[in-house]
């Protein structure tokens, strides 16, 4: 592997996106920042890139679309030659219950939370066979395994990461790539900061650790399972949750 590490973060203009995208820089680390939509979060996420000492660039496409993803995916490898890391992160929420629920709502987050997934690591599996090594990190939920009301399009997206991801693990690690997905519980973010306090209280009386956590818990996380200490670890589904679900 040469010294230069060229890292992809999907969906990093703020919350646990960004907080990955800040932990995975360094000297010698190029950080490609996706975003959809939020140019100037998505600046103040590479602002934070470059002070961790890495060198960010600022990649605008829409994950869910097979021929942005496809070009944006050529681009970076045209410019920066390979990409080393990628962590599908971007992901949208769209609540209601099943039967209120818009067959718009259900496209959308699984075009978003799921389809991104297939399509990011496709557009770059290629490349990473070539260079043979490589490491995908696939950001899953807490309720991908346990379930929640009124999220059946968000559970059944993230419940179909850790199965791409376990099906992606076996296909790839015999070229030096592994794949593995951080599940994360609920983590103060913009998202959980707009829910009802009571809500809020309901949860955080769930959580053996007695708080929400952090986006930098998550993105811990993924800093592991990208070291070359975690180079025999593929397949897994790391929780980080407070103890609210042990499986």
């Amino acid at each position: 592997m040469s010294d230069k590490r060229v890292v992809v973060v999907t969906g990093a203009s703020r919350g646990i996106g960004r907080a990955v995208a800040v932990a995975l820089s360094g000297p010698g680390v190029e950080v490609i920042v996706n975003y959809r939509s939020g140019k100037d979060a998505a600046e103040e996420t590479a602002g934070a890139v470059a002070s961790g000492g890495g060198t960010p660039f600022l990649m605008p496409f829409s994950v869910a679309d097979a021929d942005a993803v496809k070009e944006a995916f050529k681009e970076i490898i045209k410019v920066h030659g390979r990409v080393d890391v990628l962590v599908n992160n971007a992901g949208v929420a769209r609540d209601n219950l099943l039967a209120l629920m818009k067959a718009s709502e259900w496209d959308e987050v699984l075009d978003t939370n799921l389809r991104s997934v297939f399509l990011c690591s496709q557009a770059v599996v290629k490349a990473m066979m070539k260079q043979r090594y490589g490491r995908i990190v696939n950001i899953t939920s807490i309720v991908g395994v346990m379930g929640n009301p009124g999220q059946s399009n968000y559970c059944a997206a993230k419940a179909g990461i850790i199965g791409l991801t376990r099906s992606l693990a076996r296909e790839l690690i015999s070229r030096n790539i592994t794949v593995n997905a951080v599940a994360p519980g609920f983590i103060e973010t913009d998202m959980t900061r707009d829910m009802p306090e009571k809500a809020r209280e309901s949860l955080l009386a769930q959580i053996p650790a007695g708080r929400y956590g952090a986006p930098e818990d998550v993105a811990a996380a993924v800093e592991f399972l990208v070291s070359a200490g975690a180079g025999y670890v593929t397949g897994q589904v790391i929780h980080v949750n407070g103890g609210m679900f042990m499986g």
